[in-house]
């Protein structure tokens, strides 16, 4: 049986990872590092100028737990270099709203996947609409069985994965453009918070892209990269002195 770790942005109380923690256990064995409240946004930042709590929970029969105060990636770290542990699969989620486009360098769930990646597991995160959570988490096992017999773990240790509700069937997508637009609203005097609105990406009609194909009703897999070297940049300058 596999050795799993689970852990999300939206706090180790949220529902969408008492769900996907129930529907693991199926996979093996199960620890759960999360963060203690919610982490929504703090994309991979990770606290080292300070002492961070760390306490068990008991929240899930037969499941080792801690709920962390702090982000997603330092759960991810933890859970690995704290607790001196290797894992078969880490997963992250189920985000309460989608992870798509631009918006994937905000993302706490992302950032945990990218964390693992770093150091050398291989990770899924999670997300859905949110109020889809229920009909996400009936589709765990399908997007299980796709990445099993196609072997896309093996092909790539990283996936972003996006359940809509009722979804067509599954796509391997690209990551899309920007898919929010941000407003900052002033709630009193000098203070303000950031707010906004869904918007279509920039090629609506390009089906390669995870924000199309997941507004078009379709789970999309996005394998995903840890570097952020511009290769094809490299190769073509590499030669410059």
């Amino acid at each position: 049986m596999m050795n799993i770790l689970i852990t999300n942005d939206d706090g180790i109380y949220a529902p969408g990872i008492d769900a996907l923690v129930r529907w693991a256990r199926h996979l093996g064995n199960v620890t759960v590092v999360a963060p203690k409240v919610e982490q929504s946004g703090k994309s991979h930042s990770i606290e080292f100028t300070k002492p961070v709590e760390i306490r068990p929970v008991d929240l899930w029969d037969g499941v080792t737990a801690y709920a962390m105060d702090s982000t997603p990636a330092d759960c991810v770290r933890f859970g690995i270099c704290g607790l001196e542990k290797t894992y078969d699969l880490v997963l992250s989620g189920i985000n309460r709203g989608v992870n798509l486009g631009a918006d994937l360098v905000y993302s706490g769930t992302v950032a945990a996947v990218f964390e693992a990646g770093r150091l050398d597991h291989r990770a899924l995160a999670l997300s859905t609409y949110p109020t889809t959570l229920r009909e996400a988490t009936a589709e765990l096992d399908r997007v299980w069985q796709f990445l099993s017999e196609n072997a896309l773990l093996e092909k790539n240790p990283l996936y972003n994965v996006n359940i809509p509700k009722e979804p067509q069937g599954l796509r391997i997508t690209r990551q899309g453009s920007t898919y929010f637009s941000d407003v900052f609203e002033e709630v009193e005097k000098n203070m303000y918070l950031q707010t906004g609105k869904q918007i279509d990406d920039v090629c609506p009609h390009d089906e390669t892209l995870d924000t199309v194909m997941t507004e078009k009703g379709y789970i999309t897999l996005t394998p995903l990269l840890t570097t952020r070297t511009n290769l094809a940049v490299f190769e073509s300058l590499k030669e410059l002195r």
